[in-house]
């Protein structure tokens, strides 16, 4: 009987990304990059553009579901800045975040009293 030998080891494992592996959709690797090119600090650790990403990307979500809410309230089926105007605006914290003018959002509805 005459045995025959398998190659050992099989070759190279699939690159993950560091994304895939902290489980966000917002690119951790490409947030690395910006955090040490933008020479914020002399050094940065490993695990600042993972929860930076987590940060950005949970802010994004949290914009996206009130434009979403502010879109449904005016019947229509796409966001458009007015939308995520109106969101930031209706939110207290995030209008203090976003307090600055979002392009094409227009201005906030708001009528005196007096007028009424």
């Amino acid at each position: 009987m005459e045995m025959t030998s398998k190659p050992v080891g099989g070759g190279r494992k699939k690159a993950v990304s560091k994304s895939k592996k902290a489980g966000l959709h917002f690119p951790v690797g490409r947030i690395a990059r910006y955090l040490k090119k933008g020479r914020y600090a002399q050094r940065c650790g490993g695990d600042a553009p993972v929860y930076l990403a987590a940060v950005l990307e949970y802010i994004a979500a949290e914009i996206v579901e009130l434009a979403g809410n502010a879109a449904r309230d005016c019947w229509k089926k796409r966001i458009n800045p007015r939308h995520v105007y109106l969101a930031v605006g209706n939110d207290m914290e995030l209008g203090k975040v976003l307090e600055g003018t979002i392009p094409g959002g227009g201005v906030f509805p708001n009528i005196n009293s007096a007028l009424l």
